[in-house]
């Protein structure tokens, strides 16, 4: 019989596509891990890996055991937790993908469901758009916090979260230098000449960006980017950036000492931001109590 720990590897490998670092995360050293992917492979009496000087992805018959393996995997889970519901308990292991600009909104979120159902571990984790739906669809997420327009509709549950709409953060005297004092605004124009700190280009927040500034003509400053907002709020904190963040994220920390924040204006855009989680009969319970918290929430 194939144990499930084999088929959690073999899910691992095909997600990180690198053994030392499937192995990290499944806790072995990199020589068990690799042991055990062989033996796997000589009970099935198949290949499953293409190998060379290093991992050069999974042969057809491989992709096909992860496919398979994936779905056992997920059944497993859900029986675990339907056992666990048939005591009254809520209880397991929820893995939230989040983009970067709906970590805190993600954060409140979990928050609630600890109020209700405190035995559930929830895993946040920072992922963008697209990594967010291939995760969802090979079972290792169980829901997704993301913009609403990256997802189609099919095979899944979109319930709106959002509007997630943009301020500038900036330095108290970078904005008293460039705009005076009293000002209640700042226009996309004039946020283009200040030295930016932005996400990097691959993210979804920061397309959305560059396609503002790109239909008003106009060639922003960018200084840094990176995969996160912390560094650009150090920096603007600091003094040497200004940097864009979702409205949202600046509610949920409250002020920065030492810097301004100002809405964009001209335009005033919006992009909504949505959970997704997948159409799955019965539904996961941890999924189900996420659900239905945030239909409380966003009440």
């Amino acid at each position: 019989m194939i144990e499930l720990k084999d088929l959690k590897l073999l899910s691992a490998l095909a997600r990180h596509r690198h053994f030392a670092k499937a192995a990290q995360e499944s806790g072995m050293s990199q020589p068990a891990f690799s042991m055990r992917i062989r033996n796997l492979e000589d009970r099935l009496g198949v290949s499953i890996v293409r190998r060379g000087n290093r991992f050069q992805g999974l042969t057809e018959e491989g992709l096909m055991i992860v496919r398979r393996a994936r779905g056992i995997l997920d059944d497993a889970k859900a029986l675990e937790q339907e056992v666990a519901a048939a005591r009254g308990e809520v209880t397991g292991t929820l893995v939230l993908g989040v983009v970067p600009t709906a970590t805190a909104y993600a954060a409140q979120m979990v928050d609630r469901l600890h109020l209700t159902h405190k035995r559930v571990l929830a895993r946040i984790e920072v992922l963008s758009s697209l990594m967010i739906q291939q995760r969802l669809f090979d079972g290792t997420i169980d829901a997704g916090v993301t913009y609403h327009d990256s997802m189609g509709a099919d095979q899944v549950i979109i319930q709106p979260l959002y509007e997630e709409s943009y301020v500038l953060v900036a330095p108290d005297a970078m904005l008293a230098e460039r705009l005076g004092e009293g000002s209640e605004s700042i226009t996309w124009a004039e946020a283009a000449e200040l030295p930016l700190s932005l996400l990097e280009p691959q993210m979804q927040n920061r397309r959305i960006l560059d396609r503002i500034f790109e239909e008003q003509g106009l060639r922003p400053v960018v200084r840094s980017d990176s995969g996160g907002f912390m560094a650009a709020m150090v920096m603007a904190r600091a003094g040497s950036v200004a940097t864009i963040l979702p409205q949202a994220l600046v509610d949920a920390l409250g002020p920065l000492e030492g810097t301004t924040v100002l809405p964009l204006v001209d335009p005033a855009p919006s992009k909504p931001i949505a959970m997704v989680t997948l159409d799955r009969q019965p539904a996961l319970t941890t999924v189900q109590a996420l659900r239905d918290v945030v239909a409380d929430f966003v009440q």
